[in-house]
């Protein structure tokens, strides 16, 4: 399983990873992301890796085995 980092300094709230995978990231209510699930399968981790890399600022990260 691929482990899910956020950066909460960092966001911005674009929420251009939730657009991506509305499955693994949302934002709060001061537009900070929230990370649904932490890990994510070897089926999702290309979608959610392409969602993170969506962040304009870099604040998310996918990190595999």
């Amino acid at each position: 399983m691929a482990i899910v980092k956020a950066d909460l300094e960092l966001c911005q709230g674009y929420a251009n990873c939730v657009v991506a995978a509305d499955d693994v990231f949302d934002l709060d209510d001061d537009g900070v992301v929230v990370l649904l699930r932490a890990e994510v399968p070897e089926s999702d981790v290309d979608r959610v890796t392409d969602a993170a890399r969506s962040c304009p600022v870099s604040a998310l990260l996918v990190e595999t085995p």
